[in-house]
């Protein structure tokens, strides 16, 4: 049987209207049978810092009172041989022309998650695929998602992508931690640096990963793999 993979995704800045320049699709990603003991591993890792096993991770929430704990989980995920993320990285959505290629957001949308999530799927493995719920709009996507991802692959008895569903990321640690990621690398491709704390995070990042979290990393890196997206310029 095809090995299953669990593929948990996030996203920021990613409505068309939201005075944001820069958007980061996210994942993370894990064999299936290796998803509940990692949850366990992070919800240990809240308790020696004195927190609920329950609280949620988020990038929002990084303080220096938090600092050590977030770096923890960091080290965590490079030294888990089975924890990978892939992000996708859009430069500058400010500079996107929907009317020039007949698409809607929405139609972009998918196509950058489809880039996002492409480089990790392989045609011999299986994969369960889950987004953090945003909206009341959410079921229609997912629907959609998959068939963009099925119909690639060639997967029409949905073999490779078995499902796409959404979740609540306060229940699921691997979301969370495509939070945190995701939350990072934005920082970076903002240029923010009002806050040490996540800048420090950043740097530990940096270096586990030997990256700078601006450009794309190479095609098969297989721990943290970048993909810088430009909106390309169109003649007049």
């Amino acid at each position: 049987m095809a090995q299953v993979f669990n593929v948990y995704c996030d996203e920021s800045c990613h409505l068309e209207h939201d005075r944001q320049e820069v958007m980061v699709l996210g994942a993370v990603w894990c064999p299936l049978e290796k998803t509940r003991e990692i949850a366990r591993s992070i919800r240990d890792i809240k308790e020696q810092h004195g927190l609920a096993r329950h609280f949620e991770i988020k990038w929002t929430k990084v303080s220096p009172g938090k600092v050590n704990f977030y770096a923890q989980l960091i080290d965590y995920f490079f030294e888990e041989a089975d924890l990978h993320f892939r992000g996708l990285i859009i430069a500058d959505k400010t500079k996107l022309q929907h009317h020039a290629y007949i698409q809607s957001h929405d139609e972009w949308y998918f196509k950058m998650y489809f880039t996002m999530l492409k480089a990790i799927l392989r045609p011999n493995a299986s994969y369960r695929i889950y987004l953090d719920i945003k909206d009341t709009r959410s079921a229609p996507k997912v629907r959609k998602l998959q068939d963009v991802l099925s119909n690639n692959a060639y997967d029409f008895s949905r073999e490779i992508i078995q499902k796409v569903q959404t979740v609540r990321s306060h229940e699921i640690e691997q979301v969370q931690l495509a939070d945190l990621f995701i939350g990072a690398i934005a920082y970076v491709n903002r240029n923010l640096s009002g806050s040490s704390a996540k800048q420090q995070l950043v740097e530990l990042t940096r270096e586990r990963s030997g990256y700078t979290l601006t450009r794309s990393t190479l095609y098969r890196e297989d721990k943290l793999n970048l993909f810088r997206w430009t909106a390309q310029e169109l003649r007049e």
